[in-house]
């Protein structure tokens, strides 16, 4: 089992400490998420494990010839296309693949040769251990998988939207199957059909995976173990992100009764030591003084630093909140939706959800009259205030500091403004920074603080938890919670839906479909109108498929028999190709799914679907081959 070791790691920048004296391992088939507060020093504990930043002291090291992946967060390309992206990927095979061509050339001329064949052999071998034979169908399974068709592999890389080109890096990372696999933020820019696709894959991925996250839905759903990055230290625990919070808060409630006690201890012994030190009792006095000397004290508990903030009671304003009726929206002569009708209420919290691109965003700017729509009403009700957070943070002036934008916006003096701004986190000589200089996670919170300013009793909150680690989207997750008014939230963050919407609205192909409930009970629903609709089209006979799929895990509980690790190898391997096989299949479903009321897209989806059944099924029948020849 190939390992990847992290000894006594630490890192300094001046005398400020990222992280000291950092120790943990990564196993094949583990799958670690790495969190922590923004700035805890995540980032650069991952380039000190990939050697783009060198460490004060400690040492990575990694299996003999094992491979480290790495998921980059620029957009820097080299590159002109996403297929020569991707072959820089495979530029050691392509380069094996010319050298075999050049070998089969020659043996078409000298055939008797035996020191050509004997190249030629060696370069074949070569080819294969690479995974020359399967990289093309490879590449293709990611990236159908990640949303890029084959029209996408030659269109301009500098050309496509930031979360394509975040798409793109995760394919250069995930096309090589690296021995362990380092991602910063890999869900970024990604939509819920993205994001599972993913999630799928990752399980199915058989190397060591170290993820750095804040999307705590996707840490449970992949995560075999956390890591917990604070106070420049880590701390390691078992399962996903929900019991990761169950157990650190039984330890850390453990640690400070234990911190409590003890203190307690030293003040009483302290007090018998002054009392009897000069008496008739000095010498168990004297006793007790070395006893506490000796005594190894726990550390006193160390509390982050939270933002703490609530909304005033709103004002009263009308039941009906919104009425969106009949409207459509377009850009030019591109039509975003047409038609689309949509109620809120008092006190509702709804979640607006949808892939990227289908105008979630548009209808916001609807709502917000930043547009008008091409027709249709959008009409607010009476008394109703809006408060909006946008995820551009326009309202941020760049050529004013912290301090400055918060007397502006509140026509407050300095005294007033440090009190607010000391409540999200802004203190000492933080307000004096000016706001181009701000980091996102900063940048986000000066903007809530603005909303919060304007006591609003309607928020619109566009992707309110992009750039915020953690804790602060729990707390603003509590904030919603408690506030009194009505909420229309878009956002990826599947977790923090799950928290606070009372009602999902999806957005897919110009039109609304409503789920009465959070998120996890629309993906209930919705999976099982889809089960529903196959049954009826009988596009997927689903018992046939259940039963091909579990054969390789029935293997895995039947009893074992001597198998050759060659064949063992073999069968690993094809099984992974199964798993990842079947992610690919759960996109093209989708896609049809999506493509219901538009024939030709149905057509097409339908038609790739099969072909990818079709591969799924010689898998299956590859499987099948390698298990009788192994037993």
């Amino acid at each position: 089992m190939a390992t990847l070791k992290i000894s006594g790691l630490s890192k300094s920048f001046g005398i400020h400490t990222v992280f000291e004296n950092i120790s943990f391992d990564v196993a094949s088939g583990e799958r670690i998420g790495l969190v922590g507060a923004n700035g805890a020093g995540k980032t650069t504990l991952l380039r000190c494990i990939i050697g783009t930043e060198e460490p004060d002291k400690g040492s990575v090291k990694a299996s003999s010839g094992a491979v480290i992946g790495y998921l980059r967060q620029d957009f820097n390309y080299t590159s002109h296309t996403i297929r020569e992206e991707m072959e820089e990927a495979w530029r050691d095979i392509l380069y094996c693949e010319e050298q075999l061509r050049a070998a089969e050339a020659a043996l078409e001329a000298r055939k008797d040769d035996p020191e050509l064949i004997r190249r030629y052999g060696q370069l074949e071998a070569r080819f294969e251990f690479l995974g020359g034979y399967q990289y093309q169908s490879a590449t293709k399974k990611i990236l159908t998988g990640l949303g890029f068709r084959e029209a996408d592999w030659d269109r301009d890389i500098h050309a496509f939207s930031g979360g394509q080109k975040v798409r793109i890096n995760l394919a250069a990372a995930l096309v090589r199957h690296p021995d362990f696999l380092l991602l910063d933020e890999p869900t970024n820019h990604l939509d819920m059909g993205m994001l599972e696709w993913l999630e799928d894959y990752l399980r199915s991925y058989k190397g060591g995976l170290l993820m750095v996250s804040h999307d705590r839905y996707f840490l449970d759903a992949v995560a075999t173990g956390i890591l917990d990055l604070a106070q420049h230290h880590i701390r390691s625990f078992r399962g996903g992100y929900t019991r990761f919070v169950q157990t650190k808060a039984q330890q850390d409630a453990a640690y400070e009764k234990a911190y409590e006690k003890q203190q307690e201890h030293i003040r009483e012994t302290e007090e018998y030591i002054r009392r009897y030190k000069a008496g008739i009792k000095s010498k168990q006095a004297r006793g007790r003084q070395s006893q506490l000397n000796r005594l190894e004290r726990l550390a006193a508990p160390v509390h982050e630093r939270a933002l703490r903030f609530h909304f005033e009671p709103p004002e009263e304003c009308a039941d009906k909140v919104l009425d969106i009726l009949h409207a459509g929206a377009s850009y030019g002569a591109h039509a975003i939706f047409r038609d689309l009708t949509m109620h809120i209420r008092r006190g509702e919290r709804v979640g607006l959800i949808g892939p990227n691109g289908a105008g979630k965003t548009t209808l916001l700017r609807l709502v917000t009259g930043d547009k008008h729509p091409d027709g249709g009403l959008v009409q607010l009700g009476s008394n109703v205030k809006m408060g909006y957070y946008s995820q551009e943070q326009e309202r941020l002036d760049p050529k004013l500091t912290v301090l400055e934008q918060v007397e502006t916006a509140y026509g407050c003096g300095e005294a007033e403004a440090r009190n607010i701004l000391g409540m999200f986190l802004f203190r000492g000589d933080d307000v004096f920074k000016p706001i181009a200089l701000l980091s996102g996670g900063e940048k986000a919170r000066l903007s809530l603080l603005l909303l919060f300013l304007e006591k609003p009793n309607f928020l619109i909150l566009d992707e309110p938890t992009n750039h915020l680690d953690i804790p602060t989207r729990e707390i603003m997750e509590e904030a919603i919670e408690a506030f009194g008014g009505t909420s229309l939230i878009v956002s990826h963050d599947r977790y923090f839906l799950d928290k606070v919407a009372t009602r999902i609205l999806e957005m897919e192909n110009g039109t609304l479909t409503e789920y009465l409930g959070n998120y996890t009970y629309y993906r209930e629903k919705k999976r099982d109108l889809e089960e529903f609709e196959r049954d009826r089209q009988g596009t997927a006979p689903e018992a046939e498929k259940e039963e091909k799929a579990d054969a390789p895990r029935k293997a895995e509980h039947a009893p074992k028999k001597e198998v050759s690790p060659a064949a063992a190898a073999k069968l690993e391997h094809l099984e992974m190709e199964i798993s990842r096989q079947e992610a690919t299949l759960k996109m093209y479903e989708r896609e049809m799914n999506a493509a219901a009321a538009d024939p030709a897209a149905y057509e097409a989806a339908a038609a790739a679907y099969a072909a990818e059944k079709e591969k799924l099924d010689a898998l299956y029948g590859k499987w099948e081959e390698a298990a009788e020849r192994a037993e």
